[in-house]
């Protein structure tokens, strides 16, 4: 069932991750690697910086969305360099 979670979570983070940096979508699978990407990115740097967004489902997919914006404006800098 947690499986399932992480799975619901990335992709809602990926999803709404695509929308915010724009261009950014990488279809269904593609925004569900990078929502669960961004969740392990996103718990990371939250610690780091002493952030938190709460518990729970909505904490989980604040947190993992932050993480995969980051990721995909990493991504995409790497991308334009290219």
């Amino acid at each position: 069932m947690e499986f399932l979670w992480i799975i619901l979570v990335g992709l809602i983070a990926g999803w709404l991750a695509s929308k915010l940096v724009r261009g950014g979508g990488l279809g269904l699978v593609g925004n569900i690697v990078v929502g669960v990407i961004g969740a392990l990115l996103g718990g990371f740097l939250a610690g780091k910086l002493g952030f938190t967004a709460g518990g729970g489902f909505w904490g989980s997919i604040v947190t993992a969305t932050m993480g995969a914006v980051v990721l995909l404006v990493l991504l995409r800098l790497l991308n334009i360099r290219r």
